[in-house]
């Protein structure tokens, strides 16, 4: 933590370009060892499948291990040339006024400092965090999942290899090296939440009790990731279109996603058209529903249990099934009798992360985004476009599901 300081304090100095150059280090050294990186996560991920086969281990917890199938790798390397290309925040000036003759206010942003970020799984998240941190001017101490630990060491020994490989101009302060580290144990999590003189900024990301299990154990200001209960709503004026597009692409895109959609609320005067499509489209794609009596009965007078295996993927819901994060493709679906309905339920129900509402009305969407009380709220759009990536800021670290800001 004292080394993380050190190097926060002469992070103050290092220009715009030396943090470009350094992040192209990074992107080329990751490049270069792709295959022990990728080495690295196939063991991770073997180890990881025993722990699923033994029941110790969330299968959805295991897909986010991977960083190698399909496009991952070239999106993680994408990924640090977005955040290179954004504009470099730090010395910005949001606010200038003169107070008087020869006295002028400036409003600058500056760097957080140190920050202590702990995560599970996803060990993508490794790199987010260090190009982040880099070019917001910030040390980070990083701390992945047991899970990952050979390819968050992997992906550590390359960006720390890369910051230490990047020469400095004549007259530059060199970046510091150990402005990005990696601690791979309990004891040094717990050692470092006591060192609030030196961390100013502790990041959980991941589930519910680990948040409250930081924000209980330390006094470092703590922004939270927390659950990702997101829930979509169908309006009384839903598009079919438009709903079954938006429905299908919130539950089934990466359903292990925090932003993946868990609950569907419905207006009653739509129960029968619009959702019954929607219902249809998600048993087609292997949904699993798990329907309140309204709309159980929707889904039966409709006939879709009478499509092959869709009545195994039919089940009647719970009251625990409401604000519960499957991270799975299961979705959860209650029948309401008005806007107002949906935006409490929701309200009471979800983890103030992402939620969104499906309608043709203007003031409908106005009014849901004014009262649910969530990190993003959209209109006549899927859940999975929360993302920093989506957003255009190169990466994230998380979604905040509290209210407190750096000062």
């Amino acid at each position: 933590a004292r080394a993380a300081r050190e190097a926060s304090n002469l992070l103050q100095t290092i220009s715009s370009a030396q943090k470009s150059a350094v992040l192209q280090r990074i992107r080329q050294v990751l490049e270069e060892r792709r295959a022990e990186i990728v080495l690295a996560n196939q063991q991770d991920k073997e180890a990881a499948q025993r722990e699923v086969e033994a029941g110790r281990l969330s299968s959805s917890l295991f897909k986010r291990l991977d960083i190698e199938s399909g496009e991952k790798f070239a999106t993680l390397l994408q990924g640090v040339d977005d955040v290179d290309r954004i504009s470099d925040p730090i010395g910005q000036v949001t606010l200038a006024r003169k107070l008087d003759d020869n006295l002028d206010l400036y409003r600058v942003v500056c760097p957080v400092g140190v920050c202590l970020v702990i995560f599970e799984a996803r060990p993508e998240v490794v790199v987010n965090i260090a190009c982040l941190a880099i070019k917001s001017g910030n040390a980070a101490i990083l701390k992945g999942g047991k899970e990952a630990a050979r390819t968050n060491q992997a992906l550590a020994e390359a960006i720390q290899h890369a910051i230490a490989t990047t020469p400095a101009a004549e007259g530059q302060t060199k970046f510091p090296e150990r402005s990005i580290q990696v601690v791979s144990t309990r004891d040094e999590i717990s050692s470092l939440l006591d060192m609030d003189r030196y961390v100013d900024l502790v990041i959980p990301r991941g589930s519910n009790s680990l948040v409250r299990h930081i924000q209980n154990n330390t006094r470092i200001p703590v922004l939270g990731h927390a659950d990702g209960i997101c829930s979509t709503y169908l309006d009384e004026s839903a598009d079919v279109k438009k709903a079954v597009h938006i429905v299908v692409d919130a539950k089934t895109n990466y359903p292990a996603a925090c932003n993946a959609t868990e609950a569907l609320l419905v207006h009653a005067s739509v129960v029968n058209s619009v959702f019954v499509e929607v219902a249809r489209a998600l048993l087609a794609a292997g949904v699993r529903l798990h329907a309140d009596d309204r709309s159980l009965a929707a889904i039966e007078q409709a006939g879709l249990l009478l499509v092959d295996g869709a009545a195994a993927l039919v089940s009647k819901a719970t009251e625990a099934d409401f604000g519960h994060e499957y991270t799975d493709m299961d979705i959860a679906i209650r029948v309401v009798d008005s806007l107002d309905e949906a935006i409490d339920h929701i309200n009471a129900h979800g983890s103030k992360h992402t939620d969104a509402i499906v309608t043709e009305e203007r003031k409908s969407a106005e009014w849901f985004m004014r009262r649910v009380d969530a990190a993003g709220v959209y209109w006549n759009a899927s859940t999975r476009f929360a993302d920093g990536f989506r957003y255009g800021f190169g990466a994230e670290i998380g979604v905040s599901t509290n209210k407190t800001h750096a000062r």
